[in-house]
Parts: structure tokens; sequence; C-alpha cells
């Protein structure tokens, strides 16, 4: 009798525990492209997508140097950074923090406009500057805030400095880790600063489509988001009711045997 009225305890047991497994298909990346059949997507070409170079934003920090033949000129324009060599702390203590206004002040330059501008652009115009006032000097320009945040599902989360120009989603979450099996691949958040206030896109990492998006490569500050799948909870507590009901059964069936004794 007391086996009888543990088997729905044990059927609960087991249906908790199929429940909390992970199927293949959830953790899979790239299964398929929108509007395709499944037979042929692995011979479906996918349209190569050029990312667009970064552009400053107020509150960029950019890490300027002018290098000269003559030391005393290199000194003037360059604030003193010690023996140490450059270092992602030194760079920022000496950079140049953009103003709301998209600019700049270099010590006997003056105001220099950067805003909306890639770096490409910024040293071109600070190599036309700088003839003013030395011959043969290189000017070497950084973004120093060059990182991206990975956050939600992800085995470490944080923040992480680019050391590339083009970096890739799946790039990113690698340095993270990678995704969780708790994390939702059919539903990722990217969040993105821009001149107009922070835009927000949810894609699809088991669609093949997200290669041709504009947000397959990443750019600086942008955020990432591994949104954690619904039955994330469950998952979670589903072990500890299965270690609970799984005693209170094998509890109740020691005892059924020593009765029956």
């Amino acid at each position: 009798m007391r086996i009888r009225k543990a088997i729905p305890l044990l059927l609960v047991a087991i249906l908790i525990a199929m429940g909390s497994c992970v199927s293949r298909k959830k953790l899979t990346y790239l299964q398929y492209s929108t509007g395709s059949a499944r037979s042929d997507y692995f011979a479906e070409p996918q349209v190569s997508v050029t990312p667009d170079a970064y552009k400053i934003m107020p509150y960029d920090n950019l890490y300027i140097r002018v290098i000269t033949p003559d030391p005393q000129w290199s000194s003037l324009f360059n604030a003193d950074i010690g023996t140490a060599g450059i270092t992602q702390e030194s760079a920022a203590l000496s950079g140049y923090t953009v103003d709301l206004q998209g600019i700049i002040e270099i010590p006997f330059v003056g105001k220099v406009s950067v805003g909306g501008k890639t770096l490409s652009e910024i040293k071109t115009e600070l190599d036309s500057i700088f003839k003013n006032y030395v011959t043969d000097a290189a000017i070497m320009v950084r973004l120093v805030n060059n990182y991206v945040n990975v956050i939600g599902e992800v085995r470490l989360p944080g923040r992480y400095l680019l050391t590339k120009d083009r970096i890739t989603v799946f790039e990113a979450l690698a340095m993270a880790g990678d995704m969780s099996e708790y994390s939702n691949r059919q539903k990722v958040q990217l969040i993105r600063p821009s001149q107009y206030g922070p835009t927000v896109k949810e894609f699809s990492l088991a669609d093949r489509s997200i290669l041709s998006s504009e947000y397959y490569y990443i750019m600086p500050n942008d955020i990432i988001y591994a949104v954690p799948r619904q039955s994330r909870a469950f998952e979670v507590n589903s072990s500890v009711w299965t270690i609970f009901l799984t005693t209170i059964t094998s509890a109740l069936g020691i005892i059924a045997f020593f009765r029956t004794l």
C-alpha cells in the first residue's frame, strides 16, 4: 500500500527531471534563415556586411599623442605618462573627454570639433592642424572607452576591452564564456548608444539572418543582454524538488520494505 502511494510522487519527480533538461535545438546557433525552408538552409548564401566606422559621441575619451623627431616638441603637446609606457589607465588619465558639443580642447592648439567623426577623420584633421606647429609630426588617435558590456545569462558577464576594430556578436559572447544553457538564443538584446539616445535591437542567434544584420558587428560601448528563458526559474528549482521528492520516495520504499519483514 505504501509503495502504491509513493508511485505518484515518483512520477512527479521523473516529470520534473525531464522538464529540467534543455533540448539541443534551444542551444544551437545559426540553425535556419527567416523565410527559407529548413531543409536547404546549409546551402543558402549570406550577404556580407561591411560595418560602419564608430563615430565619436559626447563623453567619449580620446587618447591623442603627437610624435616628433624633437623630444621637446613632443613633450609640449603630450602629457607625461612616465617611463612605464602607455596603459589603458594612463591613456584615460591623459585623454581628452568630448563635451556635449562634440569638442575637445588641446593645449596650445585650442578647440577641435570631433563629434560625429570617425577616428580616421579626426587623425586627418589633426595632421593638418599640427603642420602649422611642427613638421614631420606623426599623430596617434585612439578611443579609450573602447569596451563592450555582456550581461544576463552568460557564463562570465562583465566589461571587455575591444582589442581590434571589428568584432562580431559571437566573438563578444565568446569573451564572456558563451551563453549559458538557461539563455534564450532566440531572443538576444543589443543596446547601442547613439547621438539621439540608446537604441534597443532584439534578434535571434538561431537565425542566420543575423550574419547580414547591422548588429552582427559590435560597436564600442554596446551592451549585449542574454535574455533568460521563461522556464529558467522552474529549471533552477526543479533539481531541488527532484531531490526532495526522491528522498521522500526512497524513505517510503524503505519503510514499506521493513514493514514486510
